[in-house]
């Protein structure tokens, strides 16, 4: 399957959410990254047909999706930032009624909801109150509900939001199971879901795709731009306050930097190899998430 975006573009009160968006999405793993209010969400919306676009056009396989009609959205499974579920359900009821919404014949549907109560670890709990479940099962139910129907493309809005890092770990691991032969594309401001799962990274800030590439290739961008810098004084120096500081480590000696700059930052800086979160950081600014 091939998905291709070509100059999407949405505007709020005259200012770009989104601007002149393209990019070409195969099977794989995609990690759409930006801080808050980037146009990830938007991005998605517009992918969803949620919100009207103000230019541009999509097509999967070649066709576009206004001709496309209901057989576009059968080939997308959605997991939005904040799921909603009817919390009197049991999780067994909820996933059956959304397999009615997604018109899934009965007997389909118990198999596929069969197979992925086992996929995503909720065999056992499949006859509790989805309101008994902690966030982290709640967000395995939702991943469930997205592939009820077998979709091409899976599509996941800040997907580790709140939960903690066990259940992260837990989570990235699942959608691995998924990515063959599918598009997933994750959006996130958080570096740690894409870094070690996604096949590509586009890197997204105030609603303009900045670059797009494999996460090593992204970071050997940076070759000859981080820094790093034992110190044995307790503070870090003012001359260097004015870099990007990625990392700092107070140590017995002293202090244990990295940090971004173009030339070396002092005289005994070492460069270093960079990793994700400093291409985000080089790119974006310093809001990143840990």
């Amino acid at each position: 399957m091939e998905v291709s975006l070509k100059a999407l573009s949405k505007q709020y009160k005259g200012k770009y959410a989104l601007r002149d968006f393209s990019a070409t999405l195969q099977n794989g793993v995609y990690g759409l990254l930006g801080t808050n209010g980037a146009g990830k969400t938007t991005l998605i919306n517009l992918f969803m047909g949620i919100i009207p676009g103000d230019g541009g056009e999509i097509y999967i396989d070649g066709k576009n999706i206004r001709s496309m009609g209901a057989e576009f959205l059968g080939e997308i499974g959605y997991l939005p930032q904040y799921p909603r579920f009817y919390r009197d359900f049991s999780v067994q009821e909820f996933l059956r009624y959304m397999c009615v919404l997604k018109d899934i014949p009965k007997k389909e549907g118990e198999n596929r909801i069969r197979e992925l109560l086992e996929t995503v670890n909720l065999s056992e709990a499949a006859s509790k109150k989805v309101g008994a479940l902690s966030g982290g099962m709640r967000q395995r139910l939702g991943i469930a509900q997205a592939m009820l129907s077998n979709p091409g493309i899976l599509i996941l809005d800040e997907p580790t939001a709140g939960l903690d890092p066990r259940e992260r770990i837990r989570f990235r691991n699942l959608l691995s199971k998924f990515s063959q032969d599918r598009i997933i594309l994750i959006a996130t401001h958080i570096v740690s879901d894409v870094e070690f799962i996604a096949n590509e990274i586009l890197l997204l800030n105030e609603g303009t795709l900045l670059r797009s590439g494999t996460p090593a290739g992204l970071c050997k961008e940076l070759d000859g731009k981080v820094w790093a810098l034992n110190l044995d004084t307790a503070d870090v120096p003012a001359e260097l306050l004015h870099y990007t500081i990625t990392n700092m480590a107070r140590e017995e000696q002293g202090i244990r930097l990295r940090l971004i700059s173009e030339d070396r930052p002092h005289p005994e800086a070492v460069p270093v190899s960079a990793n994700l979160e400093e291409v985000f950081l080089f790119h974006c600014g310093e809001d990143v998430a840990e």
